[in-house]
Parts: structure tokens; C-alpha cells; sequence
């Protein structure tokens, strides 16, 4: 008899190698008026929302304008690379996040709308992304301070688009590019050791198939995980984490 609870010490990743997270969205006012996250893109990943409770919405900068999208349980909700995305909180709102080419936001795939004088110094960038670790009321702080920094370049953005100028839009996407051009060859490896490995081993199974050789399914398994941290501090709220190779990885500086 095998324990329930054991298992490999490295499993294979989540279905298609995708990124795993809860996310309760921050109630911090913004200058706005409006209570949420921080805003920001990915250069490379596409991200989805499922709603599991409460109540907002995601608002989106993209080619398509400005959106705002209303988010309920059972609601699900996606944004391709490129696309600007705040979530809102309207209350009670907790989403599951599931991430395309995991690990790659944490390791910088993610920019923040910060103002354009921030995102042309590296080092300032970094200073003002970064976090101190812990949980405590230092580490909120800096959160709620990175927030409110990155609604400040979010409102410009949407001002301009909303009136029909996507300069500054377009110009923060180059921006961000230009950030984290040097990150990409570690991107690379990440993605080739998580999203394309998984790809590829299924076109290896189907080989198997078609020659008519399933011994691959004699290595069928199971695996269980919970959360490894709770109530962490992410960039749209308070995150749920998963301990997990090539799952979900703490942001860079976090």
C-alpha cells in the first residue's frame, strides 16, 4: 500500500505547463477612487482569470481601447501579451490566476505601468518594483506605494487612449521591451525546460501511439499539492502560491 500523500520529488508541471495562483484582489483606494491592483503587462505570457468569488472587474489598455470587464464567480476572463490589465476590486473578489509559460512573470516578464522617467532607469525600475521580503507592515507598504506608482502611469495611458492618442500606450510597450531585453536568453531556458519540454513530450507520446508502443503510460502517476505561502503580496493583491517546479516561483526581489 502506497501512502496517499507521497510522490515524486519532481513532478511533472501542471497541464500545459501552466502558471498556478490565488489572488484576492488589494481594497487600497487608489487616486481614482477606484480600490485594486497594480497595473501592468507581460511581454510574452497570456493570463487568465478564473472567478471563484466576489465581485469587480479587469480593466485592459489594448489596440482595442479602453475596457472594463466585469468579473463574477464563474466568470472567466484572458489577456493576450502586450495588453495593459488592473484588477478591481468590487468586492469579496478572489480570482484563480493560471499563467502561460510559467515562472517567466516572476522572472520579469511582468512590467509595471510605472511613469516613463521610472521605466527608462533600470535602477530606479527595480527599486521601485521591488519588495522587502516578509509579510509584515513594512513589506504592505512598499506594495501599496508600487501601486500607487504604477495607477499614476496607468492613468496617463488610458487618459491619452481613451482620447484617441495611442502614442503613449505604444510607447510604454517599447518601454518595457527595452527593460527586459537582457532577461531573455534566462526566459528562453525557463521555457524550454516548462511549456515547450511539456509540448514536446506529448508529441513524443504520440509517436509512441501511432508506432503502436504505449509503454510511456507505465509511468502514470499522481500528485497533490496546498499552497506553500499565503496571503503573499502580489502585484494585483494578496497571492496564494505553489511550491512547485516550474509552477509558481516568488517575484523577482520578493
Amino acid at each position: 500500500m502506497v501512502s496517499g500523500d507521497r510522490k515524486p520529488a519532481l513532478p511533472h508541471p501542471l497541464p500545459g505547463a501552466v502558471g498556478l495562483s490565488h489572488l484576492s484582489a488589494y481594497d487600497w483606494q487608489a487616486a481614482d477612487g477606484v480600490c485594486g491592483g497594480s497595473p501592468h503587462l507581460h511581454l510574452v505570457c497570456t493570463e487568465a482569470y478564473v472567478v471563484t468569488g466576489g465581485r469587480g472587474a479587469v480593466q485592459t489598455l489594448s489596440p482595442d481601447g479602453y475596457r472594463d470587464i466585469p468579473l463574477e464567480p464563474g466568470s472567466v476572463a484572458w489577456f493576450t501579451p502586450g495588453t495593459v490589465h488592473r484588477m478591481v476590486q468590487g468586492g469579496g473578489l478572489r480570482v484563480t490566476v493560471l499563467m502561460q509559460n510559467s515562472g517567466l512573470p516572476e522572472a520579469g516578464d511582468a512590467v509595471f505601468t510605472f511613469p516613463p522617467e521610472v521605466l527608462a532607469d533600470p535602477a530606479a525600475y527595480a527599486a521601485a518594483a521591488t519588495l522587502p521580503s516578509g509579510a509584515g507592515p513594512e513589506t504592505e507598504a512598499a506594495a501599496r506605494r508600487r501601486r500607487d506608482l504604477a495607477v499614476e502611469g496607468y492613468l496617463a495611458l488610458r487618459e491619452a487612449l481613451v482620447a484617441g492618442d495611442d502614442g503613449p500606450y505604444r510607447e510604454f510597450q517599447w518601454a518595457a521591451a527595452r527593460l527586459v531585453r537582457e532577461k531573455v536568453p534566462a526566459w528562453r531556458e525557463l521555457w524550454r525546460s516548462g511549456a515547450l519540454a511539456t509540448a514536446e513530450r506529448t508529441g513524443a507520446q504520440l509517436d509512441a501511439l501511432t508506432d503502436g508502443d504505449p509503454a510511456y503510460l507505465g509511468e502514470a502517476t499522481a500528485y497533490r499539492a496546498a499552497p506553500s505561502r499565503l496571503g503573499g503580496y502580489g502585484m494585483c493583491g494578496r497571492r496564494d502560491e505553489y511550491a512547485l517546479p516550474r509552477t509558481t516561483l516568488p517575484y523577482e526581489g520578493e
